[in-house]
């Protein structure tokens, strides 16, 4: 029972302090934190289907699965916001050669 109370909270602390941070980033820092948090995603996804190769009771199964859900919908997003941003710095004569 303790380990899930400790994982609980370590998830709620992580949310807050996250979103406490990266509420504060200047604009033109958004793409370079955007590309680091593509690759924090991409290591949860990771984590979470470790987690999954474990023999574990259904809670564990549940909150890995919503870390892969979630992390899958950042990094997608991320890949995707990223993009769009960098097709505004490309030119016309360059993208028609």
């Amino acid at each position: 029972m303790m380990d899930i109370v400790l994982v609980v909270l370590v998830f709620v602390v992580a949310s807050v302090a996250g979103y406490l941070l990266i509420s504060r980033v200047p604009q033109q820092l958004h793409t370079p934190l955007m590309s680091m948090t593509n690759a924090i995603s991409g290591v949860t996804i990771i984590g979470a289907v470790l987690l999954f190769s474990l023999d574990g009771d259904v809670f564990s199964l549940v909150l890995g699965g919503a870390a892969v859900v979630l992390a899958a919908f950042n990094l997608v997003g991320g890949f995707a916001i990223t993009n769009r941003m960098l097709a505004m710095f490309r030119t016309k004569d360059r993208d028609a050669g």
